[in-house]
């Protein structure tokens, strides 16, 4: 038989317990997005989004100044005229459009462009307001010169069409453009202020602040044209990225509900789990919302050719991104920053760390105790027996970690108070 060992000996062969969190396993990105664990970090890095986001505005705030917007005739006036592209002698081109109308008329037009493809392609050439001679004697020099194809695959002088808007008209469609842009957001500001409290009603409506200059900035920078439709869409934009902001408050709302009554996790730390829990959702939302906005600037650019379709689909397009973009980047952030200035966040906060950092001190105090050699090994065994053994609380919750409820002092059960503000 093999001798038996020594007491020291036995200590001294023990085998250290695994590290659970070491063993556990590492999920890939797309596993933790999905489950929303908060393993991604992004109310810890708000200084960071915030410097991108004030350098998105700052650039379409200097593209607006500098650069302005291409208002579409509905908001300046002029006269537009319209011509397929098919023709008797072959595809007409931009630059032979252009010399037709400045041998004409005199003049150069303001933009010609070819919008849509194949056979149901058309040049739109702008200018400022004709009179009834010029836009007829154009009507002619256009059919002379190319002898557009109609419907039935003949020519035809009927197939070039002409519209004019005078300044007067657009002075008024701008006047209501505005107004309606007025009214969305002052029902949206009191929505928000009888949903919510005051700080996350300030983040939602400094967000939409954010989503009108940036994708005003966009359609400046790019130099897209501004029309009735496009007003419109920005409008329905707006809502949508009102929605989205909506549905992380409400979660944050729900995972900061008796926050003050534990001290397991900082404001921020709650806020920052909501987010990761509504990742999928925003995503999700996202990606239904643009799947058929390109199928209608599909449909609009390729197949009819129908100008108005395209501006209301690239400013929805450019109000989802954006949108979504804000709502978890900008608004949950803002909201963070804004509460902690109050002292009841403060306060929980430093209690919160002062809680980690007794913990971590115990921590270090019983690994060097049980660094150091046991000189008196049975008295030393019947303290270690004695003693009473607590279980260390963790120096920050795992992600994924759900909040604790409040127990009561007396009991240690939960306390069964329940929020009847939500029901």
């Amino acid at each position: 038989m093999a001798p038996k060992q020594s007491s020291e000996e036995q200590q001294t062969s023990a085998v250290e317990a695994p590290n659970l969190e070491s063993t556990a396993p590492q999920h890939g990105f797309f596993v933790r997005l999905y489950t929303g664990t908060g393993a991604f970090e992004v109310i810890g890095k708000r200084k960071l989004w915030y410097a991108v986001s004030g350098a998105i505005v700052l650039v379409c705030l200097l593209s607006m100044v500098l650069r302005g917007f291409t208002f579409g005739i509905d908001f300046e006036g002029g006269t537009k005229v319209s011509m397929p592209t098919a023709t008797e002698s072959g595809t007409v081109t931009v630059q032979q459009v252009e010399d037709v109308f400045s041998k004409t008329l005199g003049k150069s037009p303001e933009s010609v462009v070819v919008v849509g493809s194949g056979g149901s392609a058309t040049v739109q050439i702008r200018s400022e307001t004709l009179t009834n001679e010029e836009t007829e004697q154009l009507r002619t020099a256009l059919f002379d010169a190319f002898k557009p194809r109609g419907a039935n695959g003949a020519p035809s002088k009927q197939a070039i069409s002409d519209s004019a808007v005078s300044e007067t008209w657009g002075g008024q469609i701008t006047q209501k453009a505005l107004i309606a842009l007025v009214v969305f957001l002052v029902l949206a500001t009191v929505y928000i202020m009888l949903r919510y409290e005051r700080y996350m009603s300030i983040a939602a409506m400094a967000t939409l602040v954010f989503d009108l200059v940036v994708t005003a900035g966009v359609y400046s920078l790019v130099g897209f044209e501004v029309t009735p439709a496009t007003v419109i869409g920005l409008l329905t934009i707006l809502g949508f990225s009102l929605y989205d902001t909506v549905i992380v408050f409400d979660k944050v709302e729900e995972n900061t509900h008796g926050f003050e009554h534990t001290t397991r996790r900082t404001f921020a730390e709650h806020a920052n789990l909501a987010v990761n829990q509504t990742f999928m959702r925003s995503i999700n939302t996202s990606l239904i919302s643009v799947l058929p906005i390109v199928a209608l600037m599909v449909v609009a650019v390729w197949l009819l050719g129908v100008g108005t379709l395209m501006d209301l689909a690239l400013v929805q397009l450019v109000g989802v991104i954006v949108g979504t973009y804000s709502s978890i980047f900008f608004a949950t952030p803002l909201l963070v920053t804004l509460r902690e200035r109050t002292d009841l966040v403060r306060n929980h906060t430093r209690r919160v760390m002062n809680r980690r950092k007794n913990a971590s001190a115990r921590a270090s105090q019983a690994d060097e105790d049980a660094d150091e050699p046991e000189t008196v090994g049975a008295a030393a065994t019947a303290r270690a027996d004695a003693a009473p053994r607590t279980a260390l609380p963790p120096d920050k919750p795992a992600p994924g970690a759900r909040p604790v409820r409040p127990t009561s002092s007396r009991t240690g059960r939960p306390s069964g108070k329940r929020d009847t503000r939500r029901r």
